[in-house]
């Protein structure tokens, strides 16, 4: 089998869904936002003395990144497979938002950087807010449950 694959030149296809699921939300990107803002909150706080300095920054570290480039992924998943040329039109400020998110999900792995964080935390509510918009439902901010504070995008 592997012969005839390499023959006819048949590549692995990766994609998040093998069918139009139209099962789309933007919460996990606005997690992943705040997961880094809380990581960036964890490394500024440790204590540089302390034995476990370098395991904790490490591990704080790799779960910034990992949730930098989780929200990065689920904002590519909205931009390229739910949101359409009418929720452009309807809302032109759209593409410069994904695009914002994108590159501050860059910076976010590549900084220790509270404000970055805060900053990608917004441009992705603001992505919410027009994704819960474009399915007919009422976005509202509410009070974030986790210990970055802040808020969420939900929906009425």
């Amino acid at each position: 089998m592997s012969f005839v694959k390499n023959l006819l030149g048949i590549e692995k296809g990766y994609a998040h869904c093998d069918i139009p699921c139209g099962i789309y939300d933007p919460h996990a990107a606005q997690m992943s936002a705040h997961t880094v803002l809380r990581m960036v909150n964890l490394i500024q706080q440790l204590d540089k003395n302390a034995p476990d300095y370098f395991h904790k920054f490490t591990r704080y570290t790799m779960v910034k990144e990992e949730h930098a480039e989780l929200c990065k992924h689920e904002i590519r998943i909205l931009w390229g497979d739910y949101f359409k040329e009418e929720h452009v039109q309807q809302f032109p400020d759209l593409p410069t938002l994904v695009w914002k998110a994108l590159k501050l999900g860059s910076q976010a792995r590549q900084n220790v950087d509270e404000n970055i964080a805060k900053e990608l935390i917004e441009v992705v509510m603001q992505i919410a807010e027009i994704f819960w918009k474009t399915k007919g439902k009422t976005p509202k901010r509410v009070p974030s449950p986790y210990p970055t504070g802040g808020e969420i995008v939900t929906f009425e």
